[in-house]
């Protein structure tokens, strides 16, 4: 006589199986993947520009107020002690000659910031599209 026992409900899940798959499956593709050649991509080629950019025109702001204009586009050219005036005057030039001109502005750490806002805005004004702001690497 036998006695049949009951049925104990199963409640864990054997991944051993699946672990098994996906280790065979990691080392398939693992020996695959260098022998897949990516692809190239035949990329379109464009002409290089003849154009050399412009070296911006820098004005420096003293602590004094002096302001001087150097043009570092031109390799002799010295800075030159200028007033508002002869600033724009410069600008106007610059920018007939080419619209684009870029201008940095160096100003002392002592200027006020009124006055550097006064350079900028005389650049506005002139329709300066491309203006910077110098400043040095400092040890602080």
């Amino acid at each position: 006589m036998s006695q049949r026992r009951p049925r104990k409900q199963m409640n864990n899940i054997n991944v051993v199986p699946y672990i098994d798959v996906m280790l065979v499956l990691l080392v398939i593709f693992m020996v695959t993947a260098p022998m897949v050649n990516p692809g190239q991509v035949d990329l379109p080629s464009v002409a290089k520009t003849q154009t050399v950019a412009l070296q911006p025109l820098q004005i420096t702001i003293h602590a004094n107020g002096e302001l001087r204009v150097h043009d570092q586009a031109q390799a002799n050219s010295d800075e030159q002690t200028v007033d508002n005036t002869e600033l724009v005057n410069v600008i106007r030039q610059k920018q007939a000659d080419h619209p684009d001109q870029a201008v940095v502005i160096a100003a002392d750490k002592n200027v006020r910031y009124e006055d550097v806002m006064k350079i900028m805005s005389l650049m506005q004004q002139n329709q300066v599209k491309r203006v910077g702001l110098l400043a040095a690497m400092g040890d602080k």
